[in-house]
């Protein structure tokens, strides 16, 4: 079964009901960000870094390495992020092999870790439960 889904002022998306779902009670309403973010500070990133405890900061990047029960598992939770990412018009450097995924956030316009990244690093770990 698919469904379309309707993302904040975004397109229209077709997806499988699996994601759709997921969207719904995770995600949505989502809405495109203006592209005027700027950089945090350093106590900024710490106290972002406070909720995230999974995630470090490496190459001035937020990382995080993901590992998942199997390669079926770590992409179709890339897909959901995908579907995030594209709502917030924020995307993610990641690498994938196998079962895990290797992830650094930061925004170039704002040359650093913006609260985009903080807000992006957030929602992958919801959906990684």
């Amino acid at each position: 079964m698919r469904v379309v889904v309707r993302f904040g002022n975004s397109r229209w998306v077709r997806l499988g009901i699996g994601i759709a779902i997921a969207c719904t009670l995770l995600l949505c309403p989502l809405s495109v960000r203006a592209a005027d973010v700027t950089a945090l500070t350093e106590a900024e990133i710490q106290q972002g870094l406070d909720g995230l405890p999974a995630w470090a900061i490496a190459d001035d990047k937020l990382h995080r390495d993901f590992e998942f029960e199997s390669f079926i598992e770590a992409f179709g939770w890339m897909s959901s992020v995908a579907i995030a990412a594209e709502a917030m018009g924020h995307h993610p450097e990641w690498f994938n092999v196998y079962n895990r995924v290797s992830v650094d956030l930061t925004t170039h316009d704002a040359g650093g870790i913006s609260s985009l990244d903080i807000e992006l690093a957030e929602r992958m770990d919801a959906l990684a439960r």
